[in-house]
């Protein structure tokens, strides 16, 4: 999820202070990643930073409205009809804990992985009961909410077949002997390969 482009998109509607920016994010998002206005205001600042937005007027309550330039309506414009690249716009905190957990001693990953499922399963029956008292949408920011509910339904239900995949799969590794804790490797010098050459994950775990 990009703050700065959705920023930039917004902003391409009219000028807008910091607060203003939250309401209508949140709005438009049916609130579901809230923003602080601190993160908006850092957001601000990098994107006039970049000449993406300018501050413009400031009004009787001292509020100071930012104005998109040019270059900032032809980055919104790309964005909006650009796709999204899935694997490089976030790293994957689940994956990434498993994947650490996997390779340490001591380590009951199985217990992990049913303690996530339960709380992703109860992360979808709140979706799932979110969605059904929205009706049917009565208008546009209706829909956006049901969209973006969608969105993480489907994502939701993903996550606990992946998860259902990572314990079948993690069963048959170590009934193959498979799984093996990583030790650290030793830190080689600069210009000299480590003792013993390079060991890497797959060569330990193989």
């Amino acid at each position: 999820m990009s703050v700065r482009q959705s920023l930039l998109a917004i902003l391409d509607q009219g000028p807008s202070y910091g607060y203003q920016l939250r309401a209508e994010f949140e709005r438009r998002t049916g609130s579901t990643w809230p923003l602080n206005v601190g993160q908006i205001y850092n957001t601000l600042d990098r994107l006039e930073r970049d000449g993406l937005v300018q501050k413009g007027d400031t009004d009787a309550e001292g509020h100071v409205f930012y104005c998109i330039t040019h270059n900032g309506h032809t980055e919104a414009i790309a964005w909006l009809h650009s796709p999204v690249p899935r694997w490089t716009t976030t790293k994957d905190e689940l994956a990434i804990k498993l994947a650490i957990a996997i390779t340490l001693p001591g380590v009951e990953i199985t217990d992990i992985i049913q303690m996530q499922r339960v709380s992703t399963l109860k992360t979808l029956q709140e979706l799932t009961r979110a969605k059904a008292g929205g009706g049917d949408p009565a208008t546009s920011e209706d829909l956006a909410w049901q969209l973006v509910i969608d969105s993480m339904i489907f994502q939701t239900e993903a996550e606990v077949r992946w998860l259902d995949h990572t314990e079948a799969r993690l069963a048959r590794a170590t009934k193959a002997g498979v799984v093996t804790a990583v030790p650290i490797a030793e830190i080689p010098k600069k210009g000299r390969p480590s003792k013993g050459g390079a060991s890497t994950v797959s060569e330990v775990t193989r």
